[in-house]
């Protein structure tokens, strides 16, 4: 029943109350500081695209001007004829390639082996794997130089490619996926005749895609942005990859900055693609472990 003490009970409504816009103004805060961020982390990228398309004498200014004030697009195609990128690029790639796929396979099998079986001295071994991550590559980079010559593997694909077909963080990432999946669909499996192969092949890998792309992704990347192992195991251009390709533009006569830096761009852009690619199976792995943690 309507009643002047039921309009004075009703609190006054207001489309924009305190605490509402409090919170707009600290998420506007918030974006303006991102933005501003993003844009500091950008610049040298956006530099060095836009740097690529200038003169040697625009490029070595000390002024930092983006854009350039004509656009040598011949530049791109005299990297090209000064280096043989195409062969560099080749050899990055099969490398890389040879790489991740060993890493992922070995990580397979022995993150599954430390998440699923019992054997003596397993966290004693398991340890030992984890404190290699806690030796710096330049102490083991003298002894893998001198073994592979001795093997005679200087100057070849198996030199570039067998040191780092294995590593203890992607066994660690694996290990800890595999122990997410529960034992009770193990049980399920043993029942049905499934041994640890198949129920490894059929159900774990695909339960664990996302860490092994994540893996796949990481082990990609360092292998295609490594310099110095390939830098001194390989003697020709016949054999060196695409980051030591980057130092022909660099010499006793000086950089030829505009050059570096169309190659530096070239050399970037299939990093740039796989991340785009593989990114939503890094996200997916990221929140997994997050929310587990």
């Amino acid at each position: 029943m309507f009643s002047i003490n039921n309009i004075q009970n009703k609190k006054p409504y207001y489309l924009f109350s305190i605490p509402l816009l409090y919170r707009y103004f600290i998420k506007l805060v918030i974006y303006i500081f991102l933005f501003i961020l993003g844009l500091i982390v950008s610049f040298p990228f956006l530099w060095m695209f836009t740097t690529s398309f200038k003169t040697l004498e625009e490029a070595t200014t000390t002024s930092l001007g983006i854009f350039p004030s004509h656009w040598q697009w011949e530049n791109w195609l005299r990297v090209f004829q000064l280096a043989p990128f195409g062969k560099y690029f080749f050899n990055s790639f099969l490398v890389a390639g040879i790489i991740t796929i060993a890493v992922c396979l070995n990580s397979i099998l022995a993150g599954y082996v430390f998440a699923r079986l019992k054997f003596p001295g397993k966290s004693i071994l398991f340890a030992i794997i984890m404190a290699t991550m806690m030796v710096p590559f330049e102490s083991v980079l003298i002894p893998n130089f001198i073994l592979i010559s001795k093997l005679g593997w200087y100057n070849t694909y198996p030199g570039l490619i067998a040191p780092w077909c294995a590593n203890a963080f992607s066994i660690l990432l694996l290990r800890q996926a595999f122990m997410t999946l529960p034992e009770d669909y193990y049980e399920s499996a043993q029942i049905d005749g499934c041994g640890h192969f198949s129920f490894l092949l059929y159900l774990s890998v695909p339960f664990v895609k996302p860490a092994l792309i994540t893996v796949a992704l990481f082990t990609f990347l360092n292998s295609y942005n490594s310099l110095l192992w390939p830098l001194i195991i390989t003697a020709d251009e016949a054999k060196r990859v695409v980051q030591v390709g980057l130092t022909v533009f660099s010499g006793d006569a000086g950089i030829r900055v505009n050059l570096l830096m169309t190659a530096s761009t070239i050399v970037a852009l299939p990093t740039i693609l796989i991340y785009l690619i593989a990114q939503r199976y890094f996200f997916q792995e990221s929140i997994r472990v997050g929310l587990k943690g």
